[in-house]
């Protein structure tokens, strides 16, 4: 079975949704997809591809569709769109709701909500809502730091300092999302989200020190309970042996959900400071997503270079054949 949202947890976590009637059965909904249906076809009794599991959403042009039918087509209509299955009916603009639809939502079960924000806002609130509490969440091993508003995930072998450099980022004035280990979900098609699962929230683990509240100790400006993770920096040991890159034309990537995300490997030697080093490479590659590259600015200086001694060398060999006659 896949994930599934509780409905009295939606209506904990949305404070402008509010129950009209259902209340003794709140706890035996679940909600499994995260579209939202508004029924009007239904409402002219066309049932054929009805999707009952979803949440039914009834704004202005649904209520006052119904309120023109004649009692006995909205009892029909109100009675099949109300099934077991249906997570709950949800009414917006604070509309008043139907007496038809109030008889068939007691008898199916099926709890009716009510909001006063306008139904554009809350189809779009409820799906995204959804969409985050149903996505499918994977673990990582590393340290999850917002450096500069930009989401970094430090990853590497164990022992390597992710954690001790991250402890050094905090108290340059980043943030912490999560130590050790990071939950990640994707949120949409290019967005990667990444948080602290519960038992590890606001806490590090620094080697002869133990366990550390980073909110206790740097406050509620060090702490940031999920960021969209931007960018992957591979620590390594130093391996004197090892190519690395030293200009920066390389470009790797991580697959994180599905979705690549930039990654750069920094190693990691006795006398580096290391969260200096993950400062520059988190200010360098936004440089480059807006267009300033040093790579290619090297780049374009030798190659113009070049040229310009390539002409300088067609010159002197050209003065100097004119010399000898040639």
């Amino acid at each position: 079975m896949g994930n599934v949202v509780k409905l009295t947890d939606m209506i904990k976590d949305n404070p402008t949704l509010r129950v009209y009637q259902g209340q003794g059965y709140l706890d035996e909904k679940t909600i499994s997809v995260s579209d939202v249906y508004r029924p009007g076809l239904e409402l002219t009794g066309y049932f054929d591809f009805y999707p009952e599991k979803r949440v039914q959403l009834m704004g202005r042009t649904e209520i006052s569709y119904a309120a023109a039918l004649d009692g006995d087509m909205r009892q029909r209509v109100f009675s099949r769109i109300c099934q077991p299955d249906t997570p709950c009916i949800l009414i917006s603009r604070g509309l008043p709701v139907p007496e038809e639809l109030t008889e068939a939502a007691a008898e199916a079960h099926t709890p009716i909500l009510i909001s006063n924000d306008a139904t554009t806002y809350l189809m779009s609130m409820v799906t995204q809502y959804l969409a985050v509490k149903l996505a499918v969440r994977t673990s990582i091993h590393g340290v999850l730091v917002e450096v500069f508003g930009m989401g970094v995930l430090l990853t590497g072998d164990s022992g390597v300092g992710k954690s001790e450099t991250a402890l050094a980022l905090v108290q340059h004035g980043h943030r912490l999302i999560a130590d050790d280990r990071v939950d990640v979900y994707q949120k949409d098609h290019d967005t990667v989200m990444g948080e602290a699962p519960r038992i590890l929230k606001h806490l590090m683990e620094i080697r002869g020190i133990g366990i550390i509240d980073v909110l206790s100790l740097f406050g509620s400006g060090a702490i940031k309970d999920e960021t969209e993770i931007s960018l992957v920096i591979y620590l390594s040991n130093w391996d004197p042996k090892a190519n690395y890159d030293r200009l920066g034309f390389q470009e790797n990537t991580r697959v994180i959900c599905g979705i690549a995300i930039p990654q750069v490997t920094i190693p990691v030697k006795v006398g580096r400071n290391m969260e200096n080093i993950v400062e520059v490479a988190v200010m360098n590659f936004r440089a480059k997503t807006m267009g300033f590259d040093a790579t290619q600015t090297f780049d374009n200086n030798l190659t113009s270079l070049i040229a310009e001694n390539t002409a300088e060398e067609k010159r002197e060999k050209a003065e100097k054949d004119k010399k000898s006659g040639k």
